[in-house]
């Protein structure tokens, strides 16, 4: 292989002139996801719920980052439509979106509260669609695009204590595959990313348990828990023209869960 060659290879994982927004960016995996899509070339927006993710922005300029802040709950369907246009207003268009924001409520499936359902039904799986629909118009009208949904290990499984965490990330794989059978022949790839367990806060409390941390370490061959850094190959690949001809997948970093 001469070093052209490499040169080529390695061209088709760059992210340079593209413009991202990752939701749910100002820590944990978002704010790892940011980091990664701007050190392959990628402008980007990062968003936090309440605040703009100052650390993360912190992170972004001290490597020469070119982003972006947006600020807003996706649990309302307004902001949904609102972080896209001013995404696209700021940056001039949107070629990439991660749908990463989330929550979690933890509580016995028969305790279990409309509330608690509402905002993890609202967070974590209503966005993806609302988010995903509006980016969508503008990489439709472009002819271009990369959509990944952050799932989960409970895409594939029911877990125990949190149904409506389940249900909503079995959504976002249902979700994901759906798009992409609509858009994949008009140049937009749809994917997902399933997270193992990954050292995060929504992790935190299965941490702090010592009986249910000896079981989940048990289970994962590679015999550690995930961090925000293990996403990054997974997410440049499928936002960039590396993936082009990978629809509608959902694509698991465990470190091996799912193979027991």
């Amino acid at each position: 292989m001469t070093g052209r060659d490499r040169a080529l290879i390695f061209e088709k994982f760059s992210l340079q002139g593209k413009i991202a927004l990752v939701t749910g960016s100002s820590r944990g995996l978002g704010a790892g996801i940011a980091m990664a899509l701007a050190e392959a070339g990628a402008s980007v927006a990062i968003h936090g719920s309440s605040k703009a993710p100052e650390s993360t922005r912190q992170n972004l300029a001290a490597r020469g980052g070119n982003h972006f802040a947006v600020v807003g709950d996706v649990s309302d369907a307004a902001v949904c439509v609102r972080l896209i246009d001013e995404v696209v207003q700021h940056f001039g268009s949107i070629d990439i979106l991660v749908n990463n924001a989330g929550t979690i409520r933890r509580a016995p499936a028969a305790e279990h509260s409309d509330e608690d359902w509402q905002t993890v039904i609202d967070t974590n799986l209503s966005s993806v669609f609302r988010l995903t629909r509006n980016a969508g118009k503008h990489m439709l009208n472009q002819g271009s695009g990369k959509v990944i949904n952050i799932a989960s290990m409970l895409t594939f499984q029911g877990g125990v204590f949190v149904p409506s965490y389940a249900a909503a990330k079995g959504g976002v794989g249902q979700l994901t595959k759906a798009f992409a059978n609509e858009w994949a022949a008009r140049g937009i790839n749809v994917n997902a990313i399933a997270p193992g367990y990954m050292a995060t806060d929504n992790t935190e409390a299965l941490r702090r348990e010592p009986e249910r941390s000896r079981q989940i370490m048990e289970r994962i061959p590679a015999g550690r828990w995930g961090c925000p850094e293990d996403l990054a190959g997974a997410v440049i690949f499928l936002a960039s023209s590396a993936s082009d001809y990978v629809h509608g997948h959902v694509l698991a970093v465990d470190g091996g869960w799912l193979s027991r």
